[in-house]
């Protein structure tokens, strides 16, 4: 789970040191109910749009780091839940103990040891990136740039996803967003800007002051902001993590229990919010 923070393809193929079968596919299966690296910079970008503001104050930043725990929190209890389920559901049986045997002290051999990291990890990773992102990139170009009646297919689909999607908190560009996002979290806010301004590539504004304009003036509030917040924090999982799943668990089946779990408590969890906000008049 902690390697899982800084990628959780990386935190799959770490399960690999458990010796119960179950077990180890009880944690491949929750490992990306954690936060990696690619959701961070969304993730504090929305904090501080809608919930610290731009003052660089110590307070804010303090306020700031509280929030951003909070949500980690949360997202590490959601594992454990997710892991209680499973155990209790689709993958019962009984635990076992874990014992973890202490190697023999070897020198460390330093050429040996980054050879095996660039071609075991660093390589493995990247090269499943890659056979995603390609293709995806040339998806997403054709939905920006390719238009019917004048109308974009990306704001065709946008439009199609909308009335779902403000079930969610959110509207159809957002939602279209996370879905063109599946390469990488890291493009997410990017493909929303594209969407918002109607460009045909991925687009960066100078300033979080300049994306929260834009956001405001395209109809998010607070509670759109908590929505998308919950949905970068539980959705399914990146192409490589889930391309890293299908190698270590050679099912289908799993690779799918991995995408669709972490979505289905997402959606749910969105609904919820939701449905209670406008209830109270939110």
């Amino acid at each position: 789970m902690c390697m899982g923070f800084g990628c959780n393809a990386a935190g799959v193929v770490g399960c690999r040191i458990i010796d119960s079968p179950r077990e180890r596919l009880l944690a491949i299966l929750t490992n990306s109910f954690v936060p990696c690296n690619g959701r961070f910079p969304a993730l504090i970008a929305v904090l501080t749009m809608f919930f610290i503001g731009f003052s660089g104050s110590i307070g804010a930043s303090f306020f700031a780091a509280i929030l951003l725990c909070a949500l980690i929190v949360l997202g590490v209890l959601f594992t454990f839940a997710a892991t209680k389920l499973l155990s209790k559901t689709l993958l019962r049986g009984m635990p076992s103990s874990f014992v973890l045997e202490m190697p023999p002290y070897r020198m460390p051999q330093v050429g040996k040891v980054l050879v095996r990291s660039i071609f075991d990890r660093t390589l493995f990773v990247l090269g499943r990136a890659v056979a995603v992102a390609a293709p995806a990139g040339l998806v997403i170009w054709i939905l920006a740039n390719v238009s019917v009646s004048d109308v974009s297919l990306l704001a065709a689909c946008a439009d199609f996803l909308d009335p779902f999607a403000r079930l969610l908190g959110m509207d159809g560009i957002i939602l279209m967003a996370f879905i063109l996002g599946f390469p990488a979290n890291e493009i997410v806010i990017p493909l929303m800007i594209m969407g918002y301004l109607s460009n045909g590539t991925l687009t960066e504004l100078n300033s979080l002051a300049e994306t929260r304009a834009l956001f405001v003036a395209n109809g998010w509030t607070w509670m759109t902001a908590v929505s998308v917040l919950i949905f970068f924090l539980l959705h399914w999982p990146c192409s490589t993590t889930l391309l890293t799943v299908k190698k270590e668990t050679g099912s289908l089946k799993w690779t799918a229990v991995a995408a669709l779990l972490p979505t289905a408590v997402g959606v749910m969890l969105c609904m919820l919010f939701t449905a209670l906000m406008r209830a109270f008049g939110g």
